[in-house]
């Protein structure tokens, strides 16, 4: 049996196997001979003082053999002709609850309104350049979701959801870097999800499962308030539809996926509005926010680039940094002309010039009311309100509105803009254009606050761009809390982010993963 230890250590003393060998042995009080091999299980970075060290948790095997570390895929049985189960959208929720139907059974058919990885680049490139974007393959819709072009980042705060090492394991299992299971905050990069993702359609396909691109959801068939199918239509089609039979859906189609709301509101379906947060994404100089982090003028090269993460309470509203990319890049993430949404995401080795992160205000009831007359859409009209400003403020391009952070505290219109990694491009205007003023209000007053946790983050030399508004979906879609059926309609499982009941790769993952678990269980019995 191996012997767990930890061990404090400087970055280049972290990169160094052979003296993590000897230090093993001196702290457990043998000859490093005796080791046969360390295992390292935990990693994480520690920059309280000024001397940034490296804290890591190893297995120290003794004069015996380590096991092999195996992240085989399962080898799962055919399913081709079995009973079907209907996913909507195959974002992470989509495609762990395909494979966790198919373990029990069952053969998912996934529903995708956008392209595959492979095409989704192109409408990519085409809103980069050309600033046209596809109602339906975009940055949010397509293949793997949002989470394929949204970074990768793999860190829950939820010890309750699941089990976030199987959902690692299956990602490795498919192309990920062994390093998701041992970093504290795993991430995957941009760059290597598109392959990974490809490779869980092919291991979903193969296992006799089916995925339709280019497909929409139109409507539900519901007799006595039973799921008996659906109705769909390929994109571009004459609206011709056809209809799919089924007793069990999985509705897992994102925040971003207005028109499934505006479905279900039709159909005087339940749903309920519901909190959200909005407000801008924040670029810095990625070398400031490592001064500032590392406490040293320049980032050793055994570090990664610096995060951080911040949070203020000003009055009865939350303030705090969302999706914070080190070394990365501001993204499109509109999914309609007429609209400026922008994300953030980073490549694998994070080495891009700029830090950039969504810092956001809660918003709830008491800010829709100007809405009210939507009902339970009235978040949803909010958030189009905020997005559609933001658009015409830009320049009625897919240019960004941005004001520089000082200039935005002082009430003063930036003579100019930094470049920034958001290659749309921004116009400098104030942002009280844009913004409700209980959000501008909330964010002055915590940028500088900010500013004293962290020396050196309030600058001008940071450029906030408008408007980050996707953090979470404004509408909850209710669900039983034991079956996860809708209370309403039977054998219609709202899931994940889409749903209100994630905020994230894993967890939307490990949400998938319990609705095909509740699906499998009902058809059995």
């Amino acid at each position: 049996m191996p012997k767990t230890i930890e061990l404090v250590l400087l970055p280049e003393e972290a990169a160094n196997e052979l003296l993590i060998k000897e230090l093993s042995a001196r702290q457990l009080g043998i000859s490093p001979h005796s080791i046969s091999t360390v295992q390292l299980l935990k990693r994480s970075i520690d920059a309280r003082s000024k001397q940034v060290k490296f804290r890591i948790s190893v297995d120290v095997y003794i004069n015996e053999p380590a096991p092999d570390a195996i992240f085989s895929k399962e080898q799962y049985k055919n399913v081709s002709d079995k009973q079907p189960v209907i996913i909507i959208g195959s974002g992470p929720a989509g495609l762990f609850a395909a494979l966790k139907l198919i373990e029990s059974g069952f053969k998912p058919v996934i529903i995708e309104r956008g392209k595959n990885v492979r095409d989704r680049r192109r409408d990519l490139a085409i809103i980069n350049k050309q600033h046209i974007i596809n109602p339906n393959s975009n940055y949010c819709f397509g293949e793997g979701g949002a989470g394929t072009y949204s970074d990768g980042k793999l860190y829950t705060r939820s010890t309750k959801r699941g089990d976030v090492n199987r959902i690692l394991n299956i990602l490795v299992a498919h192309g990920a870097s062994k390093d998701i299971m041992i970093d504290a905050h795993p991430h995957i990069g941009t760059n290597k999800l598109p392959a990974l993702i490809e490779d869980m359609r092919q291991t979903i396909i193969g296992a006799g499962g089916e995925i339709h691109f280019n497909t929409i959801l139109s409507d539900f068939i519901i007799q006595n308030n039973v799921i008996k199918g659906i109705k769909v239509r390929s994109v571009g089609s004459d609206n011709s539809e056809i209809n799919i039979e089924t007793n069990a859906i999985i509705l897992a189609t994102g925040h971003s996926a207005s028109d499934v709301y505006e479905l279900l509101y039709r159909n005087k379906i339940l749903i309920q509005q519901k909190a959200f947060a909005l407000g801008i994404r924040i670029e810095h100089p990625q070398s400031l926010i490592d001064t500032i982090q590392y406490h040293c003028e320049t980032r050793s090269p055994y570090l990664p680039a610096a995060s951080y993460s911040l949070a203020e309470q000003v009055d009865s509203r939350g303030v705090y940094s969302f999706c914070m990319c080190p070394g990365g890049i501001i993204a499109p993430a509109a999914t309609a002309q007429g609209e400026i949404v922008v994300n953030g995401w980073s490549p694998s080795k994070r080495n891009n010039p700029f830090a950039n992160s969504g810092v956001v205000v809660s918003v709830d009831e008491k800010d829709f009311m100007d809405y009210k007359d939507a009902g339970d859409l009235m978040g949803l009209r909010y958030r189009e309100a905020i997005e559609r400003k933001a658009f015409i403020s830009g320049g009625s391009d897919l240019k960004a509105p941005a004001q520089r952070m000082v200039d935005f505290v002082n009430k003063k219109l930036s003579s100019n803009i930094p470049i920034t990694s958001y290659i749309p491009g921004v116009n400098s205007v104030l942002l009280d254009e844009v913004l409700p003023e209980p959000v501008i209000k909330s964010l002055r007053q915590a940028l500088v606050s900010f500013g004293k946790k962290m020396k050196g983050y309030y600058t001008n030399e940071a450029v906030l761009v408008a408007v980050e508004s996707r953090t979470s979906s404004p509408v909850r879609i209710p669900r039983d809390n034991d079956t996860l059926e809708h209370p309403q309609i039977k054998g219609l499982y709202p899931c994940a982010e889409g749903a209100g009941y994630a905020g994230g790769i894993i967890s939307a993952a490990i949400d998938g993963e319990r609705c095909a678990e509740k699906i499998a269980l009902r058809i059995k019995q």
